[in-house]
Order: C-alpha cells, then sequence, then structure tokens
C-alpha cells in the first residue's frame, strides 16, 4: 500500500466511523442531551491516554457552547482531585475498551457521592458501561491504524459524539452568536461578534452641535472629541446630519464661515447604524460610504454615540 493509498484509507475507514454513529442514535443519545441540559452541577469529562485528549476538547467545546463543564485526568483523580466530583454533577467517561483501569476506580466514588455517569465506549458489555446511567455506543470495526492497534477511527467517532452533543445542547439551551462573542472576547470569532456598543463612543465622548450652532462651535467640538466629525441635532436630539473634516476644507475659505450655522455646511442624511448591530456589519457600511466614522442612532434618530475606524482597528478585526 502506497502512502497515498495508506492516507485515503485512514480517511476513509474515519469517515466510515463517524458515518456508521448516524443509525445509531437513538433514544439513548436524547437522554443524555436532557441529562446535561437539566444538570445543576458541571459536566466533568474524564477519559486516559488518546481518549483523555478527546475528553479535553469535548469539555472545552462544551464550555464555549455554554455548558460547565471541565476536564479531569482519572490519574490525577486518584491521587486527589476526586474531590471536585459532586451529587449534582454528570460525569462522562471515555473509554473505547471500556475497561480502562484508571477508569474504573472512579466509578466508587461517581457511584458513592451520587454523581450521574455517561459512558462512550466501544464496548456495551464493559465494566464502564454496565456501571454507566446511560451508554452512547462509539465503537468501530477497526481501527485506521494498518496494525488496527493505535487509537484513530474510536478516537474520532467520540469526538465527533461529543461534538453532536455539544451542539444538540447548544440549540436547546437558546446559545447565541452574542452568548459565544461574550465567552470568546480574545479570539478571532468574538471580535467578528462584537457589537457596535462595545466599541462607540458615548455620551459626553460623542461630537455633537445643533443645528443652529455657529460653525465656530462645531470647530471646537471636532477638536475636542478627536473623531474627525461631529453630529449635527435638532432640539430634540434627533440626528439631522454631520459636519466631517472634508466638509470643513470645501468650506474654509468663504467669507463668514465660522458664523453660519452647522446646518448650512452639514452633509444632511448620513449613513447610521444601531447599537446592537455587529462591529463588522459598521465596517463594511465605513467601507462602502467611504467614511472614517459612523453615527448610532436608535430607531427615532436620537443620536446614541460615535463609532470610528480607529476603534476597529484596535480591535484586529482587519
Amino acid at each position: 500500500m502506497t502512502g497515498l493509498t495508506l492516507a485515503q484509507h485512514v480517511l476513509r475507514t474515519e469517515a466510515d466511523a463517524i458515518l456508521r454513529l448516524v443509525d445509531r442514535l437513538d433514544a439513548a443519545f436524547l437522554r443524555v442531551v436532557d441529562l446535561l441540559f437539566t444538570c445543576r452541577g458541571r459536566v466533568i469529562v474524564t477519559g486516559m491516554g488518546k481518549s483523555g485528549i478527546i475528553a479535553r476538547k469535548i469539555a472545552a467545546t462544551l464550555s464555549s457552547t455554554g455548558t460547565s463543564a471541565f476536564f479531569l485526568h482519572p490519574a490525577e483523580a486518584l491521587h486527589g482531585d476526586l474531590g471536585v466530583i459532586q451529587a449534582d454533577d454528570a460525569v462522562l467517561a471515555l473509554s473505547s475498551t471500556g475497561e480502562t483501569g484508571e477508569l474504573l476506580r472512579l466509578l466508587e466514588t461517581i457511584r458513592r457521592v451520587g454523581a450521574s455517569l455517561v459512558a462512550l465506549t466501544g464496548s456495551a458489555s464493559s465494566t464502564l458501561a454496565r456501571a454507566a446511567d446511560i451508554v452512547l455506543d462509539c465503537g468501530v470495526d477497526a481501527e485506521a491504524c494498518p496494525l488496527n492497534l493505535a487509537p484513530t477511527a474510536s478516537t474520532t467517532a467520540m469526538l465527533a459524539m461529543g461534538d453532536a452533543l455539544a451542539m444538540t445542547l447548544l440549540v436547546a439551551k437558546g446559545f447565541r452568536e452574542e452568548d459565544f462573542a461574550n465567552l470568546h472576547p480574545g479570539g478571532g470569532i468574538g471580535k467578528k461578534l462584537l457589537k457596535v456598543e462595545a466599541l462607540m463612543h458615548t455620551g459626553a465622548q460623542a461630537p455633537r452641535v445643533d443645528a443652529a450652532a455657529p460653525m465656530r462651535d462645531a470647530v471646537a467640538e471636532m477638536s475636542a472629541k478627536g473623531l474627525g466629525m461631529t453630529c449635527v441635532v435638532d432640539a430634540t436630539g434627533r440626528l439631522v446630519g454631520v459636519v466631517t473634516d472634508g466638509d470643513l476644507r470645501r468650506q474654509i475659505g468663504r467669507p463668514g464661515f465660522l458664523d453660519q450655522p452647522a446646518s448650512a455646511v452639514m452633509s444632511p442624511r448620513p449613513a447610521t447604524i444601531a447599537r446592537h448591530q455587529l462591529a463588522v456589519e459598521a465596517l463594511n457600511l465605513m467601507e462602502r460610504r467611504k467614511i472614517t466614522s459612523l453615527v448610532v442612532a436608535d430607531g427615532d434618530q436620537v443620536v446614541e454615540g460615535v463609532l470610528h475606524l480607529h476603534d476597529l482597528w484596535r480591535t484586529q478585526m482587519f
């Protein structure tokens, strides 16, 4: 078998292992989802060796999608960490054979404290499966390893089953984009999901002048706030236009320019965005309109803030 042929065999074997899980999903899967959904404690995911690595990933995916979860190393648990398991917790135990010694030694404690136990295993008749409250069958016909020894297809199947659980829980809990952003503030995905209101200048930091105010006041406001523009509002605070650096350059040479009202110099009908919209939408709008500042206004066009291109640069969205 050539290297390329072997690689193709590995990928087909692992893909088949996942596809065979589809027809095995039954009421047991839904019972696990319900168990995790109603769990009042934490979801503790555990496994040894390669299964342990998959368990870490499953715990991380659950945590990042709204389910309180963490990984417990079974060997470390036997040396002092068993105390983290409490009666309200649900334990997900991963073992292809269901006979992993370190996991089996946890069973007595799990049962004694009253935590729920779910087994992800390839052997429904194993010791782990018999001790579990619910069993999810992750068995495979063979590993992708040419020697049928290295955990490959079996760990892929467990990983996919963990993802299926996490995504089903995500929907059941009504987990939203903004929830994901709150849990991933430092990641690229979280930055893409930032809301305008998290970045905009508000209150006294947002430049604004009355429509009847002389341009000397508008220039002073623009200089003080440093955003290259100022909102122009009517007596009720509603947006009627903006004065930008470009407007100043076009008007600066005219006699009596500074005594004109802001309404005579402003650009009417400026682009606006709502505070609850995504920052990436604001960026797209700025690029289309070729502007560097965007007014944030409510449905009645009352000014709530100003978003500047530099604010988006600081989030490294580009």
